[in-house]
């Protein structure tokens, strides 16, 4: 998500709020109400953007841009970063209360470079998936196939 439009994606903006609103929009957070939201790569969100979002779980209320209208929001966050956020506050690049305010329950996974034996998961769930959609079978991969592909990942 680019930085510019991460306010109107997450908050919603009016009609005319800023060059190109042509029509007013709602945003994820209130699109979530009562339900979940994930933000991926919160890590890259800019300083102001990183302060709307505190705000948003601090006292439950966004504002659209554009508006001076307070709407009250119930979400349950999820975030995912492939940034070290603590280098990250510790840098002045996060802001160390929004950091806190997110990582209440933490879940590390390592990447998937380092787990070849999930590429099988993968690759069987995908071709699951790909046969349900296409409505047909898309053929098997073999045991012979999937060695040659963490072979070839581990190169």
């Amino acid at each position: 998500l680019p930085r510019d439009l991460a306010g109107s994606e997450f908050f919603g903006h009016l009609k005319g709020a800023f060059t190109g609103a042509f029509n007013g929009k709602q945003g994820q957070f209130e699109a979530a109400n009562g339900g979940t939201i994930f933000l991926d790569e919160i890590g890259n969100l800019s300083y102001d953007i990183q302060v709307q979002l505190l705000r948003a779980i601090q006292e439950r209320k966004i504002r659209r841009i554009g508006s001076t209208v307070e709407i009250p929001v119930d979400v349950r966050i999820i975030t995912a970063t492939n940034e070290d956020l603590k280098l990250a506050v510790s840098k002045g690049e996060f802001r160390e209360d929004l950091y806190h305010r997110i990582n209440e329950f933490a879940v590390q996974v390592a990447p998937l470079r380092d787990r070849p034996e999930d590429l099988i998961l993968f690759a069987r769930y995908f071709l699951n998936q790909a046969n349900r959609e296409l409505n047909k079978p898309t053929g098997a991969v073999g045991r012979n196939s999937f060695g040659k592909v963490i072979l070839l990942h581990s190169i």
